[in-house]
């Protein structure tokens, strides 16, 4: 583990962030990843390029790994740590029962605070309001796919792995939701929703699978307990992203007014 102030070092935490992929210049296709390390502290673990990694190294939420990073010099977030994904390997997980203890002490409910404070992840209790999907324009969805074709076409000025070409989502899914700070919304970026949302429709086709996702993620998560795993944006630090959905059970929707 690094002293405090270090611009380098190793690091075991807990994932809890795995938002969709996306294309960049500067990187290719990568994931946003982030995790709590085993003193609660917030990593923005970045970039990471899941889809290439090795099969034994791709790891889910609540997968403990363990890894090598250094400060990075483009993103000044404090959180932020650019990891060496060749040292990534997965060390265990957090069990069901460990879980609640584990995060308890990382649950806020206002972003302005944390904003204040100069932090930019957050685990958040909210008193969700509202879950609806909205369908990508075609414009938006073929915009989308070609930035993936095109970095697949030129693969190998990034990785040289072959990869199924990924298919971005059709639909956008949104949360309207209440904090200490009032009213917000927000698209949700969680990998796990797109995934759901393709496993259920190729299952029971895309009308019911919408209307699963409405119940499952606007009203059975929050009846049961959920936090919102929140991020600010790089280029807009005062603008919050939903990074993931997390259920949980025994989190109980707090009284905010």
């Amino acid at each position: 583990m690094a002293t405090e102030g270090a611009k380098s070092g190793e690091a075991e935490a807990v994932v809890l962030i795995k938002a969709a992929p996306q294309v960049g210049s500067k990187h290719g296709e990568t994931v946003c990843c982030a995790a709590l390390d085993l003193y609660g502290k917030w990593l923005r673990l970045y970039p990471v390029s899941f889809r290439y990694l090795d099969e034994g190294k791709k790891f889910g939420r609540w997968d403990r790994i363990r890894f090598r990073w250094r400060l990075p010099q483009d993103d000044r977030r404090l959180e932020s740590r650019r990891v060496d994904q060749d040292t990534l390997e997965i060390v265990g997980d957090l069990k069901p029962t460990e879980r609640e203890r584990f995060l308890a002490r990382a649950v806020v409910t206002s972003l302005d605070r944390e904003r204040e404070a100069g932090r930019s992840l957050a685990l958040l209790q909210v008193e969700v309001r509202d879950f609806r999907y909205e369908r990508k324009t075609p414009d938006a969805l073929a915009e989308e796919r070609a930035k993936f074709e095109a970095l697949h076409a030129q693969q190998d000025m990034f990785n040289t792995k072959p990869l199924i070409p990924y298919e971005p989502c059709p639909f956008r899914f949104k949360y309207r939701y209440r904090t200490e700070d009032g009213q917000r919304e927000g698209t949700c970026q969680d990998w796990e929703i797109e995934a759901t949302y393709y496993r259920w429709s190729r299952e029971y086709g895309e009308t019911a699978a919408l209307d699963m996702m409405v119940k499952t993620f606007g009203e059975d998560y929050p009846r049961k307990g959920m936090l919102l795993a929140m991020g600010t944006h790089s280029l807009y630090p005062d603008v919050w992203l939903i990074n993931g959905v997390i259920r949980l059970d025994h989190v109980k929707q707090m009284t905010l007014f």
